[in-house]
């Protein structure tokens, strides 16, 4: 066939191309099972056509008018089924983040008038069930699991005959490039739920290029293991790079047990963010620690190996063979925890610790950061596969398609197919946000060696000290989580004299600390307050310093006695600080800091 340009030809593309006997697949009673490419087509036919029985269409293909259907789901074949499906009706699909809260999930739906909504568990039908009647226009929900007195989702394949058929033929014959296909709402942390609209060139063009300049090449043989959520952008169009190299798609059956289904599947490629990548590593590092004589001796000498790391630049053959000696006998322990077969993994979504990248790359677990927000379907630059494309510490270069401008107080600007629609029914915050065809992403960055881009910082996360001096907090919080005792962390200092931080430590690692130090370890709330325990973050915290100018420098913290959550409402689902809600809710430690005696003076 003729290069796709709509969402839906990846399952005509995948059959011409590559049919798949396991296009998707998904653990079910203990098993994993597949589902080809012809399985996917026709299920996704099915539905769709039972959609039309309902009533749901296109109508006059206004963004206004287009009937606007729901997913609240985790990762499963029925997710891209239904995805698929709703594209063929003339419908918009809403995602939306299982953990999204009510009040959220209100605004959502009525925002875009949702109409049918379908949702994967008995809990998350009880959410939508409860504020079902503050939504006029939703009709129905719909379940993927079976679940007593609940609509399941079969009932409506069932509904379809060959009229309807017949009917979606024909929509699916007008669907143009530029109709949008999806509607996806951020998760709102600055304020109200933004609805971003992208288009079915969007995606596609995002997904061709990036596939071309990562590169993505055709690989039938490949499995890729999903678990970041769906409704986000990145992993949604990953997805769909996926269908169109030939890639098969497995489901983790959750966050908790990716470990056991890498085992399992041993795919070839996953795409992850930071955040999950850290735990990661803190698992490896606290195993490390848990060693003992030679073994824990060697174990560390092979991590601080491959901090040392660097693609570009040959360390010489004394570091290279030592390195030899380190994979074999350390790494190669990393890369069957993985499955064994891991070719490459893609993070984003937010500033990933360049250290990561260099152990990661050192130990032949090939780890490549990209970039880009939702509002530009969503990639804008990643580091590639290609010679000389990757640069530590960057994002990549730009992919192509993209056109990059850098205003003057180095906010990242692009221009492209790939850039939203605009915001629904925000046409005062689209033309915020778009000037001049350009995207304004509210992203600091510079261009090294005129190749490569690295984000500074968020343009809204910079802050300025009553010495109208500027501080970035994201860099200087990876640095400090380098740090196997410090879990999270939160650079304060806008409007004050000094840069402070709200710390939450590894309770794990800590706990180990304590016992070893003869340190009684009651509780997270009394190891905060101990002065001993103090003191030793006060090291860590003065230790870490030496990396900053002294206006970046933290003169004093706090230790936090909780992690921060997606259920807390603390974070976001893609695992990034929600600052003003944690600021809000912990403004009395932030006083502390700043009217009181603090750990660090």
């Amino acid at each position: 066939m003729t290069q796709p340009t709509r969402l839906f030809d990846c399952l005509d593309y995948q059959l011409e191309k590559f049919p798949k006997k396991d296009m998707l697949a998904a653990k079910e009673n203990g098993v994993w099972k597949p589902y080809s490419t012809q399985e996917i087509k026709d299920s996704s036919l099915r539905l769709a056509a039972g959609l039309r029985a309902l009533g749901v269409s296109g109508n006059d293909m206004t963004t206004e008018k287009r009937d606007k259907i729901a997913i609240i789901s985790n990762n499963r074949p029925e997710w891209l089924i239904t995805d698929l499906a709703v594209q063929q009706t003339g419908a918009i699909l809403v995602p939306v983040y299982p953990t999204t809260n009510p009040l959220e999930i209100e605004f959502i739906f009525n925002d875009a008038e949702v109409k049918y909504v379908f949702v994967s568990s008995e809990e998350l039908f009880q959410k939508i069930k409860n504020i079902q009647p503050s939504i006029p226009s939703l009709k129905g929900i719909y379940s993927f699991n079976t679940i007593e007195n609940v609509n399941h989702w079969s009932e409506i394949s069932a509904l379809s005959g060959d009229d309807h058929l017949a009917a979606i033929e024909t929509v699916k014959a007008g669907i143009k490039k530029d109709d949008l296909a999806t509607i996806i709402y951020t998760s709102g942390t600055t304020g109200t739920p933004k609805g971003v609209m992208l288009s079915h060139n969007n995606i596609v063009q995002n997904v061709f290029f990036s596939k071309e300049s990562f590169p993505f090449d055709d690989q039938p043989g490949y499995k890729a293991l999903s678990f970041l959520p769906l409704n986000h952008i990145f992993e949604k169009m990953v997805s769909y790079i996926y269908l169109f190299s030939g890639i098969s798609i497995y489901y983790a059956e959750s966050l908790d047990t990716i470990g056991a289904n890498l085992q399992e599947v041993k795919p070839d490629v996953f795409t992850t963010v930071p955040r999950l990548l850290e735990k990661v590593y803190e698992r490896i590092m606290g195993r490390g620690a848990a060693l003992t004589g030679f073994k824990k001796g060697l174990f560390f000498w092979a991590v601080e190996l491959g901090k040392k790391y660097d693609n570009l630049i040959d360390g010489g053959v004394l570091y290279n063979m030592k390195l030899a000696i380190a994979n074999k006998l350390i790494f190669s322990k990393w890369r069957e925890a993985l499955g064994g077969n891991i070719k490459y993994i893609i993070t984003g979504g937010a500033a990933c610790q360049e250290r990561l990248i260099r152990i990661f790359n050192a130990a032949k677990i090939p780890l490549y950061e990209g970039y880009g927000p939702t509002e530009n379907s969503p990639v804008i630059a990643v580091n590639s596969r290609g010679a000389g494309r990757t640069k530590f510490g960057t994002v990549g270069p730009v992919i192509k398609g993209v056109e990059l401008k850098l205003m003057e107080d180095g906010e990242i600007c692009v221009k492209g197919p790939s850039v939203m629609v605009g915001y629904y029914k925000r046409p005062d915050l689209t033309a915020e946000a778009i000037i001049d065809g350009w995207l304004h992403t509210g992203d600091i960055g510079v261009l090294e060696d005129n190749i490569f881009l690295r984000i500074t910082d968020r343009k809204k996360e910079l802050f300025k000290t009553s010495g109208s001096k500027y501080g970035a907090p994201s860099a200087i919080e990876n640095k400090l989580k380098e740090s196997r005792f410090i879990e999270q962390v939160l650079v304060t200092g806008a409007g004050e004299k000094f840069v402070g931080a709200l710390i939450v430590p590894s309770f794990a690692n800590l706990k180990d600390w304590c016992e070893k130090n003869d340190i009684p370890f009651g509780s997270n709330e009394s190891a905060v307050k101990d002065p001993r325990v103090l003191a030793h973050y006060k090291e860590i915290v003065e230790s870490m310093n030496q990396f900053f100018n002294h206006v970046e420098q933290i003169k004093r913290f706090e230790l936090l006695p909780r992690e921060w959550t997606i259920d807390s409402g603390e974070i976001t689902p893609k695992m990034s600080l929600k600052r003003k809600v944690i600021m809000e809710r912990h403004k009395d430690a932030v006083e502390r800091i700043y009217r009181q005696d603090g750990a660090v003076s």
